[in-house]
């Protein structure tokens, strides 16, 4: 029997704050730089993500900072944890990297930090991943998703050509959570306004009631887990749109922390697939 191949360790950059700003009352956008982000690279992806880490105050880690070493060598409580987050964009040339955080006060990790963290700090990073990119050749894109997913479809409303049909629904808390967003002429965003409903309703009731253009769709759809599995049986189901057209995914689950959301991802969305391809 062949051996597994070992698991290759994320890359590790070590960036440092350039500038913050508070873009709504509840994202906030980071800046950041240095000599640290020398390899950082993309490929052309719209949806690329990286990992920040949070240290556990008072442990010191190796240098140079390795996760597999880290894991090996350090007990479980003193492995830093760590936050996904969408990179809004990326300019090689100046070597900045622009990330948005959700902030809702005191509440998570990654929020709170984002919103006290000031220039000059220093923070590491893993990654980038990434794997969506509107494809040119489409008749015609749907981008749908709520705050966590508002990156992604920023960038890829950026990237999409002249001329693109566009249909793009953002799910936010209210009015005032709105951004400007530069988008080929003729496309513009469908911001929905939550209010009091429960999250992924107004998303779910906005895809549903669209008038689907004729032709080839390529979706992107991510946000909640909940509203997420509830769209993916209406586009793969109703709709009939085939996997290889459609990049979806619960970037969170309501009632669960990171944690335990990632902890149970995989099979979580196993059993998704199980139920609406059996």
């Amino acid at each position: 029997m062949a051996e597994t191949p070992a698991r290759k360790a994320p890359q590790v950059h070590e960036a440092r704050v350039l500038r913050t700003e508070r873009i709504t009352p509840h994202m906030v956008r980071l800046v950041l730089g240095g000599e640290g982000l020398a390899s950082f690279g993309t490929d052309g992806f719209t949806d690329h993500y990286v990992k920040v880490v949070f240290p556990v105050p008072g442990v010191t880690y190796p240098e140079p900072f390795d996760m597999t070493r880290i894991r090996e060598e350090l007990p479980r409580d003193q492995w830093p944890s760590n936050r996904t987050y969408t990179v809004r964009s990326w300019d090689p040339v100046h070597r900045e990297l622009v990330i948005d955080f959700v902030v809702h006060g005191d509440e998570g990790l990654a929020g709170p930090w984002a919103a006290r963290v000031r220039p000059g700090e220093t923070v590491r990073l893993l990654g980038p991943g990434g794997g969506y990119a509107p494809d040119p050749a489409a008749d015609w894109h749907l981008l749908a998703g709520d705050e966590s997913a508002l990156p992604a479809i920023a960038a890829a409303l950026e990237q999409m050509p002249v001329g693109a049909v566009v249909h793009a629904f953002v799910e936010i808390s209210g009015p005032e959570e709105e951004q400007k967003i530069t988008t080929p002429d003729g496309v513009t965003v469908t911001w929905l306004h939550r209010g009091a409903r429960p999250c992924g309703e107004p998303l779910i009731a906005a895809v549903r009631e669209l008038e689907f253009p004729a032709g080839d769709v390529h979706a992107f759809v991510h946000g909640e887990a909940g509203a997420v599995k509830e769209l993916r049986r209406y586009l793969r189901l109703e709709r009939g749109i085939p996997l290889t057209r459609l990049s979806i995914s619960g970037y969170w689950r309501l009632g669960k922390s990171d944690e335990a959301w990632r902890a149970i991802k995989r099979e979580w969305n196993a059993e998704v697939e199980r139920e609406q391809e059996g």
